[in-house]
């Protein structure tokens, strides 16, 4: 299963089952008197949204190039990759200071209920994970949406530990002290989607090397030098190239096609660049550096 083939009706699944465990770890972690149900509850709570966010963008970047889009809706999914990373690390900081506070200001706890609604969490947030597993591994915003599947069965794992010890020793504590290491962990990841979306949107360049792109370029016999050169990405698929050559004044006009084909080859198996578009040129430009 790729990202084209996460359809509406799975994306309503992993949607139903995020509903019915946040209506259950509200109800538990408020009788349980448990911080890590009821943070659990709000990630879930915002994943049911994000779930949305993200199906609308994944139908939204299907659509087929027009002359208001020319290269496509691809950014539409980067998009809601973005919004998703940040609202995640929104909430996780939140949970986060909500812990230190309850370190402070133990709560009694009601373990075998939290054990109980946490093992019922577990389950759906695993089937949830495991139904967009394959689409998060070439797609940012499957992924972002992956990772929130993700954040939740890491959560219900957590309280499901922390239950163990509550119930065995009376050590609530346990109880934020996991939301907390497992809240910093999952910073960690939000943050790598949000760069990664930041930098696509900013069209900066992907992390491929330019002289070698040159040295692959100026390998073709035609070729003289390389300048004026941008790479950006559409999406994390489809990298961008656009570039002006200078060819030897032998070469003719009825050549460049030809050219343009072994380049065009050249840089999609070497560098996966997917949309190269190059401007031929004779002593224009002869003086420019590789990026000018």
């Amino acid at each position: 299963m790729d990202h084209e083939k996460v359809t509406g009706k799975r994306f309503f699944y992993v949607t139903a089952l995020n509903v019915i465990i946040t209506i259950t770890e509200f109800i538990g972690g408020f009788f349980s008197g448990s911080l890590g149900l009821i943070s659990d509850a709000f990630h879930n709570l915002e994943d049911s949204l994000s779930i949305v966010i993200s199906f609308v963008a994944n139908v939204i970047g299907q659509k087929k190039n027009d002359v208001q889009k020319t290269f496509g809706y691809k950014r539409a999914e980067i998009l809601a990759a973005f919004v998703n990373s940040i609202i995640l690390v929104v909430i996780t900081v939140i949970m986060v200071f909500e812990s230190f506070r309850r370190l402070s200001q133990p709560q009694e706890i009601n373990g075998r209920l939290m054990m109980i609604v946490s093992i019922i969490g577990l389950l759906a947030n695993f089937i949830s994970m495991w139904i967009l597993f394959a689409g998060s591994k070439d797609n940012l915003n499957i992924k972002a949406t992956f990772l929130h599947m993700l954040s939740d069965t890491l959560s219900s794992v957590g309280v499901f530990v922390a239950s163990i010890f509550v119930i065995l020793f009376n050590w609530i504590w346990v109880d934020p002290l996991i939301t907390i290491v497992i809240a910093l962990w999952l910073l960690k990841e939000a943050f790598s989607v949000v760069f990664e979306t930041i930098n696509i949107l900013m069209e900066a360049s992907p992390k491929i090397d330019l002289d070698a792109v040159q040295e692959a370029i100026l390998t073709v016999p035609e070729m003289v030098k390389v300048h004026h050169v941008h790479v950006w990405m559409i999406d994390e698929n489809h990298i961008m190239l656009d570039a002006h050559i200078n060819v030897k004044k032998t070469c003719n006009v009825s050549q460049l096609d030809s050219i343009y084909d072994v380049v065009d080859k050249m840089l999609n198996d070497k560098f996966h660049i997917t949309h190269v578009t190059l401007q031929a040129e004779c002593s224009r430009g002869l003086d420019n550096s590789l990026i000018d």
